[in-house]
């Protein structure tokens, strides 16, 4: 082997592999990914017209503490639901983006194969096990 081909592969030990599908063989999951989106938009609607905030209705003066307890209470459940569900989205829309560029199944941090009983239970992951746990641990 010459001394430039040596060069070369230590050059960048580091590089991920790029693997990437067929678009015909993600199309499945990019439906269902698509309409699972779909769903929790429009979830996310329904929790955020369920917020006693805005609801034009209410009584803002001289409301009783237990209507004002109520309010409150509801307002933190639904701001709390959407949050969540705003990261759903989120996730969801990288998940989307992901099956387009046909690296749906490989982790963003590492680039090996996310195991396959983990995108069944969480088809919008992005991360493998190993990686996700590395970034929970940051937090």
């Amino acid at each position: 082997m010459s001394k430039n081909k040596v060069n070369k592969k230590n050059k960048n030990p580091k590089k991920k592999r790029s693997v990437k599908f067929p678009k015909r063989l993600l199309k499945p999951v990019g439906d269902f990914l698509a309409g699972r989106l779909r769903k929790l938009e429009k979830q996310k609607k329904e929790v955020d017209s369920e917020d006693p905030f805005k609801n034009h209705t209410r009584v803002s003066d001289n409301a009783s503490p237990d209507t004002d307890a109520a309010e409150q209470f509801g307002h933190a459940r639904t701001s709390a639901l959407k949050g969540a569900l705003d990261r759903k989205i989120i996730q969801t829309k990288k998940a989307l983006a992901r099956v387009k560029l046909g690296k749906y199944g490989i982790c963003e941090d590492c680039g090996k194969m996310i195991d396959t009983d983990r995108l069944m239970i969480y088809p919008e992951t992005t991360l493998c096990i190993t990686d996700e746990k590395k970034r929970e641990s940051k937090k």
